[in-house]
């Protein structure tokens, strides 16, 4: 039996798809999660991420569905377009990054900046003019400080450079290269297939053996710590009062935040808050 209308918000990354499926009242009917939904790297995969996390939140055959994807690499005009162009189950879609969807959500529609720190960071604003500035977010090759994927490559450089004498050794590094049989074949291996998020997939061991107080995973953490307080005072510059720090390692970093530590504040909502947002002021009832 169709339920009509539904919004459906999609927050997709270089890790996961999330999705939250709403009624015209903004009840909720379910939350969904799918594999990664990143444009930059997958845009054919992405959009099977979207129809898959979407029916996990409850979206059923008939439904008519207006939808809202804030996705990492959407920046690319190229790939959103082709990814607005796929057939989806939906009435409507709109593709927007997922900096547009966190900062709407973040601070419900106001004036302020996030900075997303996940597999991917980017620093996003919106002035009471309504202008916009951004810093980073032009992908793990090229930018991305203090994000997992920069991070955990990080430290698999330094536990192999451990490995051979050439950098000081720890707990931590020989925890990382035990992860690959202590052969650095097996890490090149598995290094020359990897992905953004699979770099990311070593970050949470730095955080816990910095946290046990690894002297290696410390330092990495530090610079890591620096390169998120120079995006924070980077968008202070640009005009942010308001800061909110968004993203899965948003927790791990903020008790370490120093400077610019007084410049943050809570988000109001999260980046599945923000995308339904949208598509209920695109879509009104």
């Amino acid at each position: 039996m169709s339920r009509s209308p539904l919004y459906l918000g999609i927050d997709g990354g270089g890790t996961a798809c999330k999705a939250r499926l709403t009624d015209a009242d903004g009840r909720l009917i379910g939350n969904g999660l799918a594999g990664p939904a990143n444009l930059t790297t997958d845009g054919e995969g992405a959009a099977r991420a979207i129809v898959a996390a979407a029916r996990a939140a409850g979206l059923g055959d008939g439904d008519r569905v207006y939808a809202v994807f804030g996705l990492a690499g959407a920046n690319a005009r190229p790939a959103a377009e082709r990814l607005a162009a796929h057939p989806f189950p939906f009435a409507d879609w709109l593709v927007t990054t997922d900096a547009d969807t966190a900062l709407r959500g973040a601070h419900a529609g106001a004036p302020g900046a996030i900075l997303i720190l996940g597999t991917g960071s980017q620093g996003y604003g919106r002035r009471a003019d309504g202008s916009t500035y951004r810093v980073g977010g032009w992908g793990f090759a090229l930018s991305d400080g203090a994000s997992g994927a920069v991070v955990g490559h990080r430290a698999a450089r330094w536990a192999l450079a451990a490995g051979e004498g050439l950098a000081p050794s720890s707990p931590f590094t020989a925890a990382l290269m035990a992860r690959f049989d202590d052969d650095p074949a097996v890490m090149l291996a598995w290094a020359v297939k990897a992905v953004p998020r699979d770099w990311a997939s070593l970050t949470p061991l730095v955080f816990d053996y910095a946290a046990a107080g690894d002297a290696v995973a410390g330092e990495l953490r530090r610079q890591a710590v620096g390169e998120v307080e120079a995006l924070i005072e980077r968008l202070a510059g640009l005009g942010a009062e308001r800061l909110a720090l968004t993203g899965g390692l948003a927790t791990s970093y903020r008790p370490h935040i120093g400077h610019g530590k007084g410049r943050l504040a809570e988000p109001v909502g999260d980046a599945l808050d923000g995308a339904l947002a949208m598509a209920r002021q695109r879509w009104p009832g």
